[in-house]
């Protein structure tokens, strides 16, 4: 299969097995609305592993009287060293947005079709290429 005519699972049950812990801890970095992670394994600062979590609630607009959708985002970082000595940062950046009329069921749905995106094969090509195929 390939991305233009993938397919994915709905109401699926998503599983983590094997690998090793790998743990978190607030680094004290003050982040708006959010707080920033690192990982405690990564002993140097240059490779740490960071995680960036941030919140915007749902507003009622008081033009109109209704909701807009709440937004959660969060955003793994790898800085790696190059081989001349620059530090870039390999990023993933998880994004949702719902309405607060939205059922958590429906919530958790979301999550876990989007999670497929990730780790779904027929996605290979798309993550390994670019392939819009």
């Amino acid at each position: 299969m390939s991305l233009k005519n993938m397919t994915l699972l709905q109401e699926a049950t998503i599983a983590l097995s094997g690998g090793t812990q790998l743990t978190f801890a607030d680094n004290g970095v003050s982040i708006p609305n959010g707080l920033q992670l690192i990982a405690t394994a990564d002993s140097d600062y240059q490779t740490r592993r960071s995680v960036t979590v941030k919140y915007r609630p749902a507003t009622l607009d008081p033009k109109t009287g209704f909701y807009g959708k709440d937004k959660k985002s969060i955003t793994l970082a790898r800085p790696v060293v190059l081989d001349d000595g620059r530090v870039v940062f390999n990023t993933v950046r998880i994004e949702r947005e719902m309405h607060p009329s939205c059922t958590e069921s429906d919530a958790m749905e979301m999550n876990k079709i989007s999670s497929q995106f990730l780790l779904d094969e027929d996605l290979d090509n798309f993550w390994k290429f670019g392939s819009l195929a």
